[in-house]
């Protein structure tokens, strides 16, 4: 299985939003902060505006690819806004079929080995919710540290849960990864 990051060209948005945001109601979309109840955009405006807008070609979001085939996209942000010196990054496989086969992980890897080679910053991060029990447990696989824990701040299915935010290191990763 060989999984690859890159940048989504024109000629994929199509296929892209097929796979990411034709199905309202996609199983995806119960575990990426489904508190904020995003609603997923029609094809006509993911190919007019935001692809061309956000996407294509956009280095802070590539799509994962295993074997050439799309299959989710990892991203980053800035929490700070236009000081760009909290960076964040998340990632989303869109497929549950392509869930627990360990392309989660090879993918953030290969991620945050990309982020430690493009942006100097001396940390980086992730933020999730303690409902996605599965995020939690990769962030930790990848040794990131659990920073924070505001409790009971996502509410969700008539239930508060945690947010919860991970991060590492610049020397932390590289003295983890180089052994």
């Amino acid at each position: 299985m060989m999984v690859t990051l890159a940048p989504l060209t024109a000629a994929e948005a199509p296929a892209f939003w097929q796979l990411a945001f034709s199905d309202p109601q996609a199983e995806w979309l119960k575990w990426n902060g489904p508190y904020f109840h995003d609603k997923v955009p029609s094809r006509e405006r993911f190919l007019t505006e935001i692809a061309p807008q956000k996407f294509i070609g956009n280095p802070a979001r590539q799509i994962i690819r295993v074997d050439g085939r799309m299959v989710g996209i990892v991203s980053y942000d800035y929490e700070d806004g236009a000081l760009q010196r909290w960076l964040d990054f998340g990632i989303v496989l869109y497929r549950p079929e392509d869930w627990h086969r360990g392309i989660g992980k090879q993918a953030l890897t290969l991620w945050i080995d990309w982020l430690w080679d493009h942006v100097d910053l001396p940390h980086i991060g992730l933020t999730t919710w303690s409902g996605n029990v599965r995020m939690c447990r990769l962030a930790e696989s990848l040794g990131l540290q659990q920073e924070a824990r505001v409790r009971q701040v996502r509410y969700w299915q008539d239930q508060y849960w945690d947010s919860v935010k991970y991060g590492c290191l610049r020397d932390e990763w590289r003295r983890q990864n180089d052994n």
